[in-house]
């Protein structure tokens, strides 16, 4: 059973740093796209990164270039966000996803692309 667990989050100043985890059981993360979204109150669910399977493409939505990277650890079949810089419209609830499909060649930001969710983590940064 695909299991995923993110853990990371919290409250951080303008400015600061987080890192999310999203640890993945019961199948090898790195055969699959992941990716990460968030979730900002009032507002639709927007992808923030994806990492593709196997050390492929990496993609970030246009408001986080240059402060966001997203990596694997794959002895620890783990994905990371790692978020520099961050800033108070960076609030939101964030989630990882993975595509377990193996049809596609490249991870997207589109939530369709994934069928396995986490619950979701709170990330507040205060002003």
């Amino acid at each position: 059973q695909l299991q995923l667990a993110e853990s990371g989050g919290g409250l951080v100043q303008t400015g600061g740093s987080l890192r999310l985890s999203c640890e993945a059981s019961g199948f090898t993360l790195d055969r699959h796209h992941v990716g990460w979204f968030r979730q900002a109150p009032g507002n639709a669910r927007e992808g923030v990164s994806c990492i593709s399977s196997r050390g492929g493409k990496i993609s970030y939505t246009d408001s986080v270039k240059g402060r966001f990277t997203i990596s694997r650890d794959n002895d620890k079949n783990t994905v990371y966000l790692q978020m520099n810089s961050l800033k108070p419209e960076d609030t939101a609830i964030y989630y990882c996803a993975v595509d377990s499909s193996d049809i596609r060649l490249a991870c997207g930001l589109l939530e369709s692309f994934y069928d396995t969710w986490t619950l979701g983590n709170q990330v507040t940064v205060s002003s």
